[in-house]
């Protein structure tokens, strides 16, 4: 007995390779949440920018890289044994945790802005490696010019963005605040399409319409189909769109203006104040979407003027912001008090049309935050006579222009 051979320890069985592919993607995907709300490496070691994006860089074409072998190895017959399919899921996961790593060595005091940037390319990079495993596992041994090389070239995408981004916290900050100029712009020119069509949907309730013949006058109001109420402004709606747009476009050369300022005045050093300033200024672009889309009939105003009341309050801190920061050296610059007396002189008309309603509703007093109820604190700021602005297209009624000032911001 005492001679008798020890058992030999048990070889642990490899998964096939597609299983292994399977739970790869699945482990990737676990760690994109810790990416987003991963913090810096704490470290006394000097950061040194060169060797970051160096790093940064290397890591990127070597998950390019496994990316493009994966694909090769798992587009044909037959398919890598499971002892190959561990080593080439090894080599990823390790390309893809060295990504990481690299995004975590990025210190805080680089700025904010900066580390969202490369946060959001790291997090595409990583799921993009996990959209290929998917395509891979259900459909194998396909043809590399089929589902399986579109999901590897969203990854080498990601992987190619990486030269692309800002190397400083100033850059970021321009790159921000350019892409919420972009968004406000095309929601601006979309409102403005629809009015000047009257046609709040395009075109794009045509089928029903042409339908309508084959229903009678009593089923329009039916189910299904929406009466004129549902698809075309009232003369309410269109007086009280006016002011609407010019808050829109008060809140597109608001934040050209803010680009302009960081652009000319913002120091690298100064990462916080430049954080503060495109915090709040990426505030502004789903407000206005949410004004945007309360103009579609049927209308609500009281939704209206909420929102109009939540976007003027974004932009007076936007405003404040900047004046208070570094990039306004001089918080005197007449565009600031220009642009705040412009969105005051909205909200007022907002306020004048939609106080009827109002007043049918006196619940919503007591539902609506208090800034959309109070005259703001701030005081009014005088504008010259005359004034050579206008924020209100020329073919609006006479009757809408004499009520507010006009204000032609050409930023």
């Amino acid at each position: 007995m005492a001679n008798a051979a020890a058992p030999t320890a048990a070889v642990p069985t490899l998964a096939p390779p597609l299983e292994q592919i399977r739970h790869l993607a699945e482990e990737l995907r676990l760690l994109i949440p810790g990416v987003r709300v991963g913090e810096a490496l704490e470290t006394t070691k000097e950061f040194h920018p060169e060797t970051f994006w160096r790093r940064l860089n290397e890591a990127a074409v070597n998950v390019s890289r496994e990316a493009t072998t994966l694909t090769e190895v798992f587009s044909h017959l037959p398919l890598p044994s499971p002892q190959e399919t561990q080593r080439f899921c090894e080599q990823v996961r390790a390309a893809i945790k060295a990504m990481i790593a690299v995004y975590y060595s990025l210190p805080k005091n680089q700025g904010i802005t900066l580390r969202k940037l490369v946060r959001s390319t790291t997090l595409d990079i990583v799921d993009g490696m996990a959209q290929l495993m998917d395509v891979l596992v259900m459909t194998p041994t396909q043809s590399s010019e089929n589902n399986d090389l579109i999901s590897y070239n969203s990854v080498w995408t990601a992987c190619q963005q990486v030269p692309q981004i800002p190397r400083d916290n100033k850059a970021a900050a321009l790159s921000m605040l350019t892409k919420n100029v972009d968004f406000v712009k095309d929601a601006h020119e979309e409102m403005e399409q629809a009015v000047e069509e009257c046609d709040p949907y395009c075109g794009l309730l045509n089928d029903t319409e042409d339908n309508s013949d084959n229903h009678g006058d009593e089923e329009d109001d039916g189910l299904g189909y929406p009466n004129n109420r549902d698809l075309y402004w009232s003369e309410e709606d269109q007086e009280l769109i006016i002011p609407c747009l010019a808050l829109v476009r008060a809140s597109k050369a608001c934040l050209k203006k803010i680009r302009i300022s960081v652009a000319e005045n913002g120091k690298k050093d100064q990462v916080a104040q430049l954080d503060d300033i495109v915090d709040i200024s990426d505030e502004i672009s789903p407000s206005v979407d949410d004004l945007a889309l309360s103009i579609y009939p049927p209308m609500c105003h009281l939704t209206v003027r909420i929102n109009s009341a939540k976007l003027v309050s974004v932009l007076k801190k936007a405003l404040e912001i900047t004046k208070a920061s570094h990039v306004t050296p001089q918080p005197e610059d007449s565009w600031i008090p220009l642009l705040i007396n412009a969105i005051d002189h909205c909200m007022n008309r907002i306020k004048e049309l939609t106080q009827n309603e109002l007043e049918l509703f006196p619940f919503a007093e007591k539902m609506k935050p208090s800034f959309i109820l109070e005259e703001s604190s701030q005081a009014r700021v005088p504008i010259p006579n005359p004034v050579d602005i206008d924020l209100y297209p020329c073919c609006h009624p006479e009757d809408e222009v004499s009520a507010l000032p006009k204000l032609n911001l050409h930023f």
